[in-house]
């Protein structure tokens, strides 16, 4: 009987742990897609900065904002993360599991946005350039 139960503790260990995993990666690439908004948002504003214009002023904060969207994902990933490996049920750890993936896909989302932000902001900044 207490090897059973054993058994079934250890079976149950590991299924919560496999479950975290899950969510563990999925706030880690939530963070690399913030991280990557961060910096699309910094290439953003060091173009601005070289060559202020409307434009590239404008696109410099819509990657700040793509950046912070960002990072607020990977937080909501990191949370959900931490709620699948102290989940008490399957059913819980499944629903923490899939917050942390959509919160992963949030940040990707944003730091896409981020990207192309700091792309406008960089041909801002060129055709202002251009212009002088």
């Amino acid at each position: 009987m207490k090897f059973t139960r054993t058994l079934l503790a250890s079976a149950l260990v590991a299924l919560l742990a496999a479950c975290s995993n899950g969510a563990q990666d999925s706030a880690q690439d939530a963070q690399k897609s913030a991280d990557t908004a961060q910096q699309a948002a910094d290439t953003a504003q060091q173009a601005a900065a070289q060559a202020p214009s409307t434009e590239a002023m404008q696109a410099a904060d819509q990657a700040n904002t793509s950046a912070d969207a960002a990072g607020q994902a990977a937080a909501q990933a990191q949370q959900a993360a931490s709620a699948a490996s102290t989940a008490a049920t399957d059913n819980a750890a499944d629903q923490a599991k899939d917050a942390a993936s959509n919160a992963a896909n949030q940040a990707d989302k944003a730091a896409d946005a981020a990207k192309d932000a700091a792309d406008n902001a960089k041909d801002a900044a060129d055709d202002a350039k251009k212009g002088h």
